[in-house]
């Protein structure tokens, strides 16, 4: 699934459709390295999103939109300084290769037109982007400095000169002739196999490469290096669809999993499902969106991943420990009659034995039983001996029972958060969730000043009956669905002992069991059970819900309660945000 050169090409000649000419109206900069640039042109208003991730870099117009930061990163206000009301006046490809040039005109401080390009490179982890000035090739900045000590030979930083990336040898797919390509080939020493075109084109991935050489393989031409001038004909077939903009976006997956994408069509995937888009934005928007998204998450909620594991590890110990006391205490009973048959007989005791035999009248058998004893210490002594530890183990026990609950609590809560951090969809619910840990004394944090910031709102779904159902997305949430938002009558639904979310179902009017199934898939689906089958959910009206003094956030109980069995789906009810 390789952004290429061609699929590059294909964008290019889209975004020269679309954008060509248009005002920038607005830029922003929602992530470290990824900017979007809002663009109006004939009363359309278009997003384009760059992007120099190193895992999905890209290009492309998108209808996705993204919180920007509070404050503007410096390279994103360099370029509302330069491009702001700019026009975009010419889009360029360096060749075939992953490079792509948008240059924009607007006027400078002293009121002169002056031609700014942003250069764009999709090149994996060394992706970029960079503003430079065109009359002298000087960098303004760039999303990602390169200095020196990173590349010796190709810098990119504020006031150098730009130096493009190093040339290709290889034949571009739109301008070459036969006997290039015959030169190129014999001198190279290139083998003909599925690689091929990857080896001798600029801009050609190894997927599409393996593509061109099953569709010759398909034509009957014999495949051997004597044979490259009927070779040549089929590669100017396939390489006249890209001149012509005939170009075929299609995603193509095999049981729920995306095997790859292209700007033409791969017959060589002949059993794979195909869907077709309307234009390489459209495909990569939906096929980015998700996976770039769920990337950044993973990464901005990692350190709290960690946090938690952490601490699951240090309870999970904990109760080892505790277990482990409870079953040294299961002996406590033994000292007890140790003591009161040393009382019994403490006359028959003499000081300096290591062992004295006694009746066990507590035993149905009567039988006699040796207890040992110090012989440095006194009847009395040994009597005493017995009875401490007796109740030395007995006010341990009492403690590890407590602790253990304690500690089990404690479990189920982080596994409720570890889950709302499984179940987060966008950077504020990272972030309330990072105070709710804040205030429940996992993170610790320096007090601010009176300002509160507000917090993301629950899920807001609405049933195929009408009926308004609320999924929490995290504790604190789930605390103000259950206690503060609900009304007496209001449903309330959870997965039975496995973490999740608080879902309320709004009993405004009458409803069917429909709206509980639906409710119930909800509360599977927000939870740590969200790939397994059949799993319970619990559910009762919000007045039988009750949380304990002291309970940690999202933790409650409940009884009159039913049980329904859920395997769940990705839900498909209206979402109201």
């Amino acid at each position: 699934m390789a952004l290429d050169g061609i699929f590059l090409y294909s964008i290019a000649e889209e975004l020269k459709n679309s954008i060509l000419n248009g005002k920038v109206e607005k830029v922003n900069q929602p992530e470290k390295d990824e900017i979007i640039l809002s663009i109006k042109k004939d009363r359309n208003n278009y997003k384009l999103l760059i992007s120099a991730s190193p895992v999905y870099p890209r290009i492309h117009l998108t209808n996705i939109s993204k919180e920007n930061p509070m404050t503007a990163p410096m390279f994103c206000m360099l370029l509302r300084k330069h491009l702001n009301s700019s026009k975009l006046v010419n889009i360029r490809q360096l060749d075939t290769d992953r490079v792509l040039f948008l240059d924009f005109e607007s006027k400078d401080e002293l009121g002169f037109n002056s031609i700014y390009s942003l250069v764009i490179e999709i090149m994996g982890r060394h992706s970029n982007i960079t503003l430079i000035r065109h009359r002298d090739n000087i960098i303004m900045d760039s999303i990602k400095h390169v200095t020196p000590e990173i590349n010796s030979i190709r810098c990119l930083y504020p006031g150098i000169p730009f130096v493009f990336p190093p040339a290709s040898e290889k034949l571009s797919p739109l301008n070459y002739t036969y006997d290039d390509l015959v030169t190129f080939v014999r001198e190279k020493d290139i083998k003909l196999d599925k690689n091929f075109c990857s080896k001798v084109f600029t801009g050609i991935s190894t997927q599409f490469s393996k593509e061109i050489f099953y569709r010759i393989s398909k034509s009957n031409i014999q495949l051997n290096i004597d044979n490259l001038s009927e070779i040549y004909m089929e590669l100017e077939n396939i390489f006249k669809e890209i001149k012509n903009n005939n170009f075929f976006f299609a995603l193509y997956s095999q049981e729920n999993e995306i095997k790859d994408f292209y700007c033409l069509e791969l017959t060589n995937l002949e059993d794979t499902q195909c869907k077709n888009y309307s234009s390489a934005s459209e495909l990569l928007d939906h096929y980015y969106s998700c996976k770039d998204k769920k990337d950044r998450l993973n990464s901005k909620s990692s350190n709290l991943l960690k946090l938690i594991n952490n601490n699951l590890d240090r309870c999970y110990k904990k109760l080892n420990i505790l277990e482990s006391i409870l079953k040294e205490c299961e002996k406590k009973d033994n000292y007890k009659i140790y003591g009161e048959l040393l009382t019994a007989n403490i006359y028959n005791i003499k000081q300096g034995e290591e062992k004295v035999s006694v009746l066990n009248y507590y035993s149905e058998n009567e039988e006699y039983i040796d207890v040992k004893l110090d012989p440095n210490k006194t009847p009395s002594q040994n009597i005493q001996r017995y009875f401490k530890k007796y109740n030395k183990l007995k006010k341990s026990e009492e403690s590890a029972f407590i602790q253990i609950k304690a500690a089990k609590e404690e479990i189920d809560y982080l596994q409720s958060v570890f889950t709302s951090i499984k179940n987060a969809e966008d950077y504020k619910s990272i972030d309330d969730i990072k105070k709710e840990l804040m205030e429940t004394g996992y993170i610790k944090f320096k007090k601010q000043g009176k300002k509160k910031e507000k917090l993301s709102k629950p899920m807001h779904f609405l049933s195929s009956e009408g009926l308004d159902i609320y999924v929490g997305k995290n504790n604190i949430q789930n605390d103000y669905l259950t206690l503060k938002f609900a009304n007496n009558h209001d449903i309330w639904l959870h997965t039975k002992e496995i973490p999740g979310s608080h879902v309320i179902i709004k009993t405004t009017k009458d409803f069917s069991e429909k709206t509980i199934e639906e409710a119930a898939n909800l509360a599977a689906y927000y939870s740590k059970a969200k790939d397994s089958s059949k799993v319970a959910v619990d559910y009762t009206e919000i007045k039988h819900v009750h949380k304990p003094n002291g309970a940690k956030p999202g933790m409650v109980i409940y009884y009159t309660n039913k049980t329904i069995y859920i395997t769940p789906e990705k839900p498909i009810l209206e979402r109201i945000d």
